[in-house]
């Protein structure tokens, strides 16, 4: 198991198919479950998972199909980030903020100041911030939670949830697969999820920035 964390955190794609087959789309449903679903998780990867998958599931040009099918993947995991998130609201709605009383070996399992930059998130964006959150790393765990432990109401939850898991699995996912024959791309997978993974973070970086300099100026 630790083996394959480590993998996943790595995007081997070829290493995991090659262990469990077919059983890659379970692995793939559970990670983006996972990051979702639970808030003690938020560190999992998302947006590079996605479209390294897309990137795995393009066919090549000489029409060969790619290691996973693009038919499979899509609906599995929208349904994956859908069920996830809406276990993450009723995790907030039911445990609340008890859960950062939860400790491992002294250290808070959850850090408030996670929630407190969702909050912020939430303040200014409103109900849109559902679908928008799915872009933003971390942001994207703790948004559902939030609007659990704020109960806000679950059909409006619900509905721009679905709105934001299909645009983000959608899209990610579909971004991969388009440009997996790219030649540059194939070959610098590692580089094109890091700057996925640095424009996923851009906001919050810019959101820190706009926060550090208004404290300067007050």
């Amino acid at each position: 198991m630790i083996e394959l964390f480590k993998h996943i955190l790595d995007l081997d794609f070829n290493w995991i198919v090659s262990e469990y087959h077919n059983a890659v789309y379970i692995v793939l449903f559970l990670v983006i479950f996972i990051e979702t679903g639970l808030v003690v998780m938020p560190f999992l990867p998302g947006d590079s998972l996605l479209f390294t998958a897309g990137l795995f599931a393009a066919p090549s040009l000489a029409g060969e199909p790619g290691i996973l099918n693009i038919t499979y993947l899509l609906p599995l995991l929208v349904i994956a980030a859908i069920l996830g998130d809406n276990v993450n609201y009723w995790i907030g709605r039911k445990i609340g903020l008890g859960i950062f009383n939860w400790k491992i070996r002294g250290r808070q399992l959850v850090k408030k100041e996670y929630l407190k930059k969702t909050e912020l998130f939430f303040d200014k964006n409103g109900s849109k911030a559902i679908i928008m959150a799915r872009f933003v790393p971390i942001v994207r765990t703790f948004t559902p939670f939030a609007a659990g432990v704020g109960k806000m109401n679950y059909k409006t939850f619900f509905l721009f949830d679905i709105l934001g898991g299909f645009l983000w699995i959608f899209g990610l996912t579909l971004a991969g697969y388009f440009l997996g024959n790219i030649e540059w791309i194939k070959t610098n997978i590692e580089k094109v999820c890091l700057g996925i993974i640095f424009l996923s973070v851009l906001p919050m970086i810019i959101s820190f920035a706009k926060a550090k300099m208004g404290k300067k100026n007050a």
